[in-house]
């Protein structure tokens, strides 16, 4: 759609090929059926937030960036609010307001939309794209393609990678395309006894061969078969298979404060076995789960556990550690990793470097961010870039 409204504002004459029955299906699901669609951060701040191939999205966000999504939104009736994080949703709390207002702007522009229509080839001639045909036999000859059929996740609303196939018969170079920004899954036999359990205010590491990848403090909730909540989706979108989890329960001390508290916890619980000592410490779920993973035995009494136990069982509070199999499936990943080679790409343009006439936009291109309205920020600012450079 903002590829659509770029290229008509150049005067040109537009046509929306979407595969469902109505625009903008993905966005309905997104920020909870709320739509965060954008962030009120500065550009280098949300570039900051971009894990794949920032740099490749400077022309992208300096041609449309979020005061400009704001204004096109307002512009065509949808007022926007910000909340936590910067965070920028319509004021209604309703996705369907956001779609209404590029719906809005797209009839404004005259621009013709085709529902129910999918793209099942590319018609090339001499290194150039003539045109598409259709899943009803179509042919639609265009002087210019922009594709903007997004990754491989939540395939119920269109976006199954199968553009990705045709890509690859045309001669471009797909990453792989991967989940990304979901639950990480882990075959710890004492995960699902957490199941349901919700931490706030501790801080997550994700390691590679020992080294940090990456680290955030803030939210994290066990599931029947891994990790979901923040901290964990945005580990999701730097997981490569081989890396665990250290999960630090207490950042706010450290190791030597940490002592002190347990030592103090130690003296008022001596008498009481140690798998009764904790309550003031953790959940009370996941006692049993650190007195098991401590070594130390459940049935000690408090004030035989040695200095060097107790020394473990802080390490352990400030490194628990969780092993990962795997992230969780295409069906529940917020966004896809992976896609178009960026280097076949020219980022001033979003036009292929191998194909004349075609050009991309959104989650299709090799670039993704984090949670909190970044990734959405990427689907306007390229869609509008290439509608606009491919009116030339």
């Amino acid at each position: 759609m903002l590829a659509a409204i770029g290229a008509a504002e150049t005067g040109s004459e537009v046509l929306i090929l979407e595969r469902n029955e109505k625009l903008g299906k993905k966005i309905y699901i997104t920020g909870k059926g709320r739509c965060n669609l954008t962030n009120d951060a500065p550009v280098d701040v949300i570039m900051k937030n971009v894990v794949r191939n920032p740099k490749f999205l400077y022309s992208a966000f300096n041609s449309f960036d979020n005061r400009d999504i704001v204004t096109l939104m307002h512009q065509q009736g949808c007022e926007t609010k910000v909340e936590r994080g910067g965070r920028v949703f319509p004021v209604s709390d309703h996705a369907s307001d956001v779609i209404k207002a590029l719906r809005s702007r797209l009839d404004l522009l005259g621009v013709t939309v085709r529902l129910r229509c999918r793209v099942t080839e590319l018609m090339l001639e001499s290194g150039r794209i003539t045109g598409v045909k259709t899943d009803s036999g179509d042919t639609v000859s265009a002087d210019r393609v922009i594709l903007a059929c997004g990754g491989a996740g939540y395939p119920t609303t269109g976006s199954d990678g199968s553009m990705f196939v045709l890509l690859r018969r045309a001669g471009h170079h797909i990453i792989e395309p991967r989940p990304a920004l979901c639950s990480l899954i882990s075959p710890e036999e004492w995960i699902p006894d957490l199941q349901g359990l919700s931490l706030k205010n501790v801080s997550l590491r994700l390691l590679r061969n020992g080294k940090k990848v990456y680290e955030e403090l803030g939210e994290m909730l066990f599931t029947h078969n891994g990790i979901s909540g923040p901290l964990a989706l945005s580990a999701s979108s730097y997981y490569e298979p081989g890396d665990s989890v250290a999960v630090d329960l207490k950042p706010g001390l450290n190791e030597d404060k940490l002592d002190e508290r347990v030592q103090r916890d130690f003296r008022e619980y001596s008498n009481k076995f140690f798998s009764n000592s904790l309550s003031d410490l953790l959940p009370k779920s996941l006692i049993p789960v650190i007195v098991g993973l401590s070594g130390i035995d459940p049935a000690k009494k408090v004030h035989q556990i040695t200095g060097e136990e107790r020394k473990q069982l802080c390490f352990l509070l400030k490194n628990m550690s969780i092993r990962i199999d795997s992230t969780a499936s295409f069906d529940e990943a917020v966004i896809t990793r992976g896609g178009v080679d960026v280097k076949e790409i020219d980022p001033s343009t979003m036009q292929s470097r191998l194909i004349e006439g075609l050009s991309f936009a959104g989650e299709m291109i090799d670039t993704d961010a984090l949670t909190g309205g970044y990734n959405l920020q990427i689907a306007w600012s390229t869609g509008y870039l290439a509608g606009t450079c491919a009116a030339w």
